[in-house]
């Protein structure tokens, strides 16, 4: 486990589905809120050594998962929507059919429940590693007028739940409360000592930004966990003294068209990766554990 990280990390080198290709099921494409393959492996790689825990809450199609077992650590996720907890089961199947030594297990239900869920996991996790909704519907797959040379633009895979109980669905104040009751859940499934990171960027409603990190922030720290390190994730690639660009059609779109307002935005090149811990056992309560031990065995 690495003691040392630095504070940008080049995991946009290639695009999204190029690092996924023949490693997950061809069918994972259609999760429009996927996490960056390259940034789960860097993640798990950094903070866990071989056979240890990793624990997603929000597993999706088993990024995390697949990821872990790849690296010989075992995994456990939840995922809300059954639809993509079955995908995240046959990446693991896929994965274990690639050789990848570690094992994996998906659970589909509610993870503002997820202590509930995972019983068995309390206390036992090497690091926690999620990212948080962005809302019902991303930008999926789309085919612009300059690819079909048919007016108007074509999408496809953009939504990821259609169920209004989904925490994607609700409005900030009570995304942020669910959230803030997963990370409470997550707390208690890591060890001492053990991470939580988070992936999170910032986003806009009608214009106006939205500080999803420091909202993430907060919360985390009011679920018990001790602030770390912020790493910049990079989604865009680096190459020959320039920028590789990663954004997608609709992130170049709606910065132009702020331009066009006056208004100096830009695409977001990057995730920010928070890096939370569980605080360790005081030397005295761990002496009280003891000494209570000690007293059941007599």
């Amino acid at each position: 486990m690495a003691g040392v990280t630095t504070s940008v990390w080049a995991t946009g080198q290639r695009p999204s589905r190029v690092q996924r290709a023949g490693r997950y099921v061809p069918e994972s494409m259609r999760h429009p809120g996927k996490m960056l393959p390259s940034i789960a492996a860097k993640v798990i790689a950094t903070y866990t050594g071989p056979g240890e825990l990793v624990v997603d809450p929000m597993c999706g199609i088993g990024t995390t998962l697949v990821e872990a077992a790849h690296l010989g650590r075992h995994a456990a996720g939840v995922e809300y929507e059954e639809r993509w907890a079955r995908l995240a089961v046959a990446n693991l199947g896929h994965a274990r059919a690639q050789g990848a030594p570690g094992v994996g297990r998906v659970v589909a239900g509610d993870s503002r429940h997820i202590a509930r869920l995972l019983p068995d996991l309390v206390g036992r996790a090497a690091l926690v590693l999620t990212s948080p909704p962005y809302g019902a519907a991303t930008h999926g797959h789309i085919r612009s007028t300059r690819d079909t040379g048919q007016p108007g633009v074509r999408k496809w895979n953009q939504r990821y739940s259609a169920d209004r109980a989904n925490l994607a669905h609700q409005q900030l104040p009570q995304l942020l409360d669910g959230f803030g009751r997963i990370l409470a859940g997550c707390a208690q499934l890591l060890r001492p000592g053990g991470v939580a990171a988070i992936t999170v960027r910032p986003y806009r409603v009608r214009g106006e930004l939205v500080d999803l990190p420091g909202h993430v922030h907060r919360l985390a720290e009011a679920a018990g966990l001790v602030f770390a390190d912020r790493i910049v994730c990079l989604l865009c690639g680096l190459g020959d003294g320039r920028l590789l660009n990663r954004a997608s059609f609709f992130q170049l779109h709606e910065a132009r068209k702020a331009w066009a307002r006056g208004v100096p935005i830009h695409a977001v090149a990057h995730e920010d990766l928070l890096v939370f811990r569980r605080p360790q056992e005081p030397a005295g309560s761990r002496k009280l554990k003891a000494l209570r031990a000690e007293c059941e065995l007599e």
